[in-house]
């Protein structure tokens, strides 16, 4: 069905973006190193092995979606945790970022060189709102005012490297280092919930088009709930 090809893309797209990504990442990381840099790899023969690698972690991928049950309900907060553990069990095995790990990667390199908190704050809402993530509680409000406070308090813009000043903020917005797993895991939800919407999506528009279909136009609709995109793997 039409949804299941869009998993399967999505998990290639997935894979492919993560290779990339790492290798990069690795790359910059090698480069600021006391080392001697690496010896460079002809183009061929780096594309040839990006291209083995996103089928190696591909086939992963698959190969846990292939085993593992999910339940297409958005609506359902289990269903919601059962796929989470999915995807998290995904990325585990072929060794993918978390999509919290891709969104910390996104905020590192984009707020590199941005010396006060304002532009900082105001750079991650850009970040969310790119990534289409909803701020259900109010955080970006929440901490301009918190922003604002501390400004107030001190003087001045706050900058970044004022460690004074970024621990009166801290410690006015409340945040706790021992906290920060609990909210990843917050995130990953939201993000597995999302993606369930989409699939479920998906799903409904395969199967109406099957439905406009003459062999099918006599049989009822099932609850999208109950398919098994194992059996369309």
């Amino acid at each position: 069905m039409a949804f299941a090809s869009r998993l399967a893309s999505k998990s290639k797209q997935l894979c492919s973006s993560q290779v990339i990504l790492q290798r990069q990442h690795a790359i910059s990381v090698r480069f600021f190193a006391n080392e001697a840099a690496p010896q460079a790899l002809k183009g061929d023969e780096m594309l040839k092995n990006i291209f083995l690698d996103v089928k190696k972690k591909f086939e992963t991928a698959l190969g846990v979606l292939r085993k593992e049950k999910i339940t297409i309900a958005p609506e359902d907060p289990a269903a919601v945790s059962q796929y989470a553990n999915v995807m998290k069990t995904v990325r585990e095995k072929a060794d993918l970022f978390s999509e919290s790990q891709r969104i910390a990667y996104t905020i590192e390199t984009r707020t590199a060189g941005i010396p006060d908190a304002r532009t900082y704050l105001l750079t991650l809402k850009e970040i969310r709102e790119r990534r289409g993530l909803i701020d259900e509680h109010g955080a970006e409000a929440m901490m301009m005012d918190a922003l604002e406070k501390v400004e107030k308090e001190i003087k001045k813009p706050l900058m970044r490297n004022d460690k004074k000043g970024m621990a009166l903020l801290t410690a006015e917005l409340g945040i706790r280092k021992e906290d920060l797993p609990k909210y990843e895991e917050q995130l990953e939800l939201k993000i597995a919930k999302a993606q369930l919407e989409e699939l479920k999506k998906d799903a409904l528009e395969a199967m109406e088009t099957q439905k406009k279909r003459e062999e099918f136009k006599d049989e009822e609709m099932v609850e999208v709930k109950s398919l098994d995109v194992r059996n369309f793997l």
